[in-house]
């Protein structure tokens, strides 16, 4: 994702690191987490494990790169996304539906949306 801005990709990463955390090292884990949720800079996180800058940068690359081949293989990001897509087009034609329709329909969306 190289064309990506610095918070779109802050994004991406947290949303793959959501699906795919349990796949990776604890210290990909803990570096991902402090630089990307966390906002730690790459010396704060080289400080904080007693590393080198360069080490950290390293762990990071490799992890960001292992959260988008998982991605590339499992989609589960992607299929998270589309389902949003179709949940949303989904309420909009339970709003044009017959006040009837709309009473048997609208709790079952309401459980759609709060599936894990």
């Amino acid at each position: 994702m190289p064309d990506m801005n610095p918070l779109d990709k802050t994004n991406r990463m947290n949303l793959l690191f959501d699906f795919y955390a349990g796949l990776l090292t604890e210290k990909q884990r803990t570096f991902l987490a402090c630089y990307f949720r966390d906002d730690y800079s790459l010396g704060e996180i080289a400080a904080e494990y007693s590393i080198s800058r360069q080490a950290v940068y390293e762990h990071i690359k490799r992890a960001e790169q292992m959260l988008e081949d998982y991605e590339s293989k499992l989609h589960l990001l992607h299929k998270h996304e589309q389902r949003g897509r179709y949940l949303e087009q989904l309420a909009k034609a339970i709003e044009e539906a017959d006040p009837l329709m709309r009473k048997r329909v609208e709790p079952l969306l309401q459980q759609l949306y709060t599936i894990d």
